[in-house]
């Protein structure tokens, strides 16, 4: 097998915890490059060719077919666009658009290069995340009902690009698509209305806690982000026949650890269990096993977009001190 070679732009903190050590323990890939503004940083993260301070001449290295962009979310759009018009295939960090038009305009250039453009939203290579949503398919709760999701924790340090409007800041866009992407793979449906929105951003133009009620099509929806509130995580799926609930205050967030699902459906109660996982490194192998044509699992383009519509309609209810 020939492994698929990657480039990493930015060697921030994801970067240097969790992309690349998945890259190098990854069967199938390999880290070739990596691009920050200190290449002494890049050389931290141990590229198996070149650090270097230009993101350009990774997506411009002819010996790299794939590019991670593990950058602040105004560079999300900016640097997908130059790297699948380069031909490269990109798996770039959630969200994977400011907003709705940005996720848009970078699905419809993956679409016009016949490129693969894959959003890391890194939990749904989790095998609990995997066994959840193959019970949704198999109408194990019957039809979902509801869902209900949360991510939030206390403490962002002043100066963060997740407190800057420009750099795409806030706790929708940060935490809040974890829950949100998990309503559009359980609901499935692409249709977004929101119903209320409670959302405080204490004077600085970005949500530090958002709190909205919508639906995803025909079924209810609530989810809560927030950067000042104690740690808590939840996702609970809603059936006609019962529930399935990810327990543990890690639903999104379940990294070199054992889990648990908990499971209501027409067979009774039951915790399934879950022996501790890299999902960083299965989506590394996934998306290389699909860029060399050998399979691999990959998540619906659509989620990301209904995702972006939906952070976009409960955006626009504004924000307030």
């Amino acid at each position: 097998m020939t492994p698929t070679r990657w480039g990493l732009l930015g060697a921030g903190w994801i970067s240097r915890r969790a992309i690349a050590p998945a890259m190098h323990s990854a069967q199938g890939a390999t880290l070739e490059v990596v691009a920050a503004r200190d290449p002494a940083r890049a050389a931290s993260l141990s590229p198996r060719r070149a650090a270097v301070g230009d993101y350009a001449s990774v997506i411009d290295d002819p010996d790299v077919d794939a590019v991670y962009i593990a950058l602040s979310n105004d560079g999300h759009l900016p640097w997908a666009e130059r790297a699948l018009e380069s031909g490269k295939a990109v798996l770039c960090e959630k969200p994977l658009g400011r907003n709705a038009h940005e996720a848009r305009r970078m699905r419809d250039i993956a679409a016009s290069t016949g490129g693969l453009l894959v959003e890391a939203t890194w939990n749904l290579w989790h095998p609990r995340t995997a066994r959840a949503a193959a019970l949704v398919a198999s109408d194990s709760i019957g039809a979902v009902t509801a869902v209900h999701g949360a991510f939030v924790f206390d403490g962002v340090d002043e100066g963060n690009y997740r407190l800057d409007p420009a750099l795409g800041g806030g706790a929708l866009l940060d935490v809040g698509c974890y829950p949100l992407t998990g309503a559009a793979w359980a609901a499935r449906a692409q249709g977004v209305s929101v119903e209320s929105v409670e959302m405080v951003s204490g004077g600085l133009g970005v949500d530090l806690t958002t709190a909205a009620s919508l639906r995803f099509g025909d079924v209810p929806v609530q989810i809560r982000a927030s950067f000042i509130e104690t740690a808590y995580e939840s996702l609970v799926i809603e059936g006609q026949h019962g529930l399935i609930e990810f327990t543990g205050n890690d639903a999104y967030t379940s990294w070199l650890r054992p889990s648990a699902l908990r499971v209501l459906d027409r067979d009774g109660e039951r915790v399934e269990h879950f022996a501790p996982v890299d999902p960083y490194r299965l989506m590394i192998e996934s998306v290389s096993a699909a860029i060399r044509g050998e399979g691999g699992w990959l998540p619906d383009p659509g989620w990301s977009l209904t995702v972006a519509d939906a952070m976009d309609a409960i955006l626009s209810r504004g924000l307030r001190p």
